[in-house]
């Protein structure tokens, strides 16, 4: 008896060290710090660090969103989404598992949010991303097909939703 009850012991006594060690961070996985992340995607969006995923919060204008209507209001995150800033963090931090894009209405209400996971895009990918950006931020508004071709690439790479009040369900 007084064996198997030392042997519960230390079996108990192994299995908390060994679920101490697996919650420690694995060697090499750095996250940054909120000195990191000021002003790295300039002076307009707050950015801060949520568990290990990068989160930008951006300001859409009233206007944009009443000119471009659910065009707009769609492409918002892609914008900082798909940019070298956010290929910059996932090659400099490896600890960082997603960057997520916020954009809000003047009243701070969500209009889209946008998330895309660290290993989505590759070497061959982020240079498409990032050309489609420019090319929507450069010629969006004279050629809107620009945008629509962002808005498809970001709602096939990353994980999204639209506010009701900017965005109709296409079912509707």
């Amino acid at each position: 008896m007084r064996w198997s009850r030392r042997a519960g012991i230390a079996t108990v006594f192994i299995l908390v060290l060994g679920a101490a060690y697996g919650c420690e961070k694995p060697e090499g996985l750095t996250l940054p710090g909120q000195e990191d992340l000021t002003g790295l995607y300039g002076d307009g969006p707050r950015v801060s660090l949520n568990g290990n995923v990068v989160d930008l919060q951006v300001y859409q204008s009233a206007d944009q969103l009443r000119r471009g209507g659910a065009t707009w209001a769609r492409v918002g995150p892609y914008i900082y989404l798909f940019s070298p800033q956010t290929q910059d963090i996932f090659e400099t931090w490896s600890g960082v598992g997603g960057v997520r894009v916020t954009t809000v209405d003047g009243r701070g209400r969500m209009v889209a949010r946008a998330l895309l996971p660290r290993g989505k895009l590759n070497s061959l990918t982020w240079p498409r991303a990032i050309n489609l950006v420019a090319k929507a931020r450069l010629e969006g508004t004279r050629r809107p097909s620009y945008m629509l071709d962002l808005i498809e690439y970001g709602e096939d790479n990353a994980e999204h939703e639209y506010s009701t009040r900017y965005v109709k369900d296409e079912g509707s």
